[in-house]
């Protein structure tokens, strides 16, 4: 970028550009700073959601063990249903031998309800509504699907300007020849250059870890995320469809029956083909080289047998068994553990208990295995103990970094002023900046479109103040 003053080109000077970049800073932390806290606590807490709700709902989930003694899933079953009247539509296996089984009742009024059996004694410990758990709460804040989908895409729109803030934060910070507020922090808690070195600090420690946990955290939005889905799945990169082949699907999708990856919400259940069609025989009155054909027992397997065949195929303990729904609707058997290469789908024909669709990580396509990583990764899963506990860190840092940006804007506003950074002298150097923030703008379109309402009210904000400043 260059200025012409008196005739000659000379290059804008350098502070014009850093007043341009520290003003873009200033404008995605006023918006992103209060999401980055509620999101790091939230988040934070969501690392430990075993842990916890093992210990607020011990009463529901804590049993004595009894050796080999566990009741047959019929009679859990049984046993929940005396408790809540309703339709059992989930049974899900205890993931331990000291934890207890759940139970999924839906009630007359349609409401799913969580019932908890022991699973020696087929008591019933109590209830909750389906997902009502603390962790399950602290979830649904952490994505603020506890508000709607609307507001989630508030969520979207704060991780594309967290990645914009990472960005001009480390152009902000790189060191120009001075020594202090590069990887130590000087003076004390009373002066603002204490604050500006925590923030700048702090910040290029954990940005990498900021955008990390924004980008990871975007398959859950509702607009970027979606697409990425159905792309996904739509190219083989996610679902796999070769398994789909020769088996009739039905129009549900997973994730509409129950909680599962990132990778297959959008993937089809099959349909259990009815006694005397599609490959169960033929139906009554049909005959094959002149003898009359007997048609196939109409009845569905058992939910022992069930659980006996998923047992035999090797899930994981703790999967759920989303129960059929309709006469052509399937046993769904799903695991979703910390351990990537044990997660596992398999969908069994509720006549024959065949399995229809058997799909585990490993088929995922090259899209749905990064993306399934990411996801397990923000979640502290991946690397078990020590991955909670560097997020925890990284989630506590960034409550720092947004505490820290406050303290020095409170100590730096003029009094009775919001106190943005001033203007550039040469505005050119706005142009670059803004094809820059553009290019962001497009990998997220929320945020782009967030930006382009920015940059517009900025531009009126400083024609504002430009007619102010001229005389009479």
């Amino acid at each position: 970028m260059t200025d012409t003053t008196n005739g000659v080109a000379r290059p804008a000077p350098a502070s014009d550009l850093y007043r341009a970049v520290w003003r873009w800073h200033f404008y995605a932390g006023l918006l992103v700073l209060p999401f980055l806290i509620a999101l790091s606590l939230t988040g934070a807490a969501y690392l430990f959601h075993d842990e916890i709700d093992n210990w607020i709902h011990a009463d529901l989930k804590r049993v004595e063990t009894v050796g080999d003694g566990a009741l047959a899933p019929s009679a859990i079953l049984a046993a929940a249903l005396g408790a809540q009247p309703g339709e059992a539509v989930k049974y899900t296996d205890p993931p331990r031998d000291d934890l207890s089984a759940e139970v999924t009742v839906r009630t007359g009024d349609g409401s799913n309800i969580a019932v908890h059996v022991d699973q020696y004694s087929g008591r019933v410990l109590g209830s909750l509504p389906d997902q009502g758990t603390v962790a399950w709460t602290i979830r649904r804040l952490h994505s603020l699907k506890i508000l709607g989908q609307s507001p989630r895409m508030i969520i979207e729109m704060a991780a594309g300007w967290s990645v914009l803030l990472v960005a001009t934060g480390i152009w902000l910070w790189w060191p120009r020849g001075q020594r202090g507020g590069v990887v130590s922090v000087r003076a004390t808690p009373a002066r603002r250059v204490f604050w500006r070195d925590l923030h700048a600090v702090t910040g290029i420690f954990v940005g990498g870890f900021i955008v990390f946990l924004a980008v990871t955290g975007l398959p859950w939005s509702s607009v970027l995320g979606g697409k990425v889905n159905q792309w996904a799945n739509g190219s083989n990169f996610g679902y796999p469809s070769g398994v789909r082949i020769d088996v009739p699907m039905s129009g549900a999708y997973l994730d509409h029956v129950a909680k599962t990856s990132w990778t297959l919400e959008q993937a089809q259940i099959p349909r259990s083909p009815m006694p005397g069609h599609e490959g169960h025989g033929p139906a009554q009155g049909h005959e094959a080289h002149g003898q009359q054909i007997p048609i196939p027992d109409a009845r569905p397997i058992g939910i022992d047998e069930v659980v006996a065949i998923l047992d035999g195929l090797g899930l994981h303990r703790g999967y759920a068994v989303n129960l059929p729904a309709g006469p052509e609707g399937v046993f769904s058997g799903s695991v979703y553990p910390a351990d990537l290469a044990r997660q596992r789908v398999v969908h069994l024909d509720q006549y024959t208990g065949q399995p229809l669709i058997d799909v585990s990580y490993a088929d995922y396509g090259p899209m749905g295995r990064a993306l399934e990583w990411g996801i397990n990764t923000h979640m502290g899963q991946t690397f078990g103990t020590a991955n909670q506990i560097v997020l925890l860190a990284a989630c506590l840092a960034t409550v720092l970094l947004s505490v820290s940006a406050a303290v020095m804007w409170w100590k730096r506003r003029p009094a009775g002023r919001l106190g943005v950074p001033p203007m550039p002298l040469d505005r050119r150097v706005f142009v670059g900046l803004f094809v820059l923030l553009g290019i962001g703008g497009v990998v997220f379109p929320l945020t782009g479109i967030s930006l382009a309402a920015m940059i517009a009210l900025d531009l009126a904000w400083q024609a504002v103040a430009r007619r102010r400043a001229l005389p009479g």
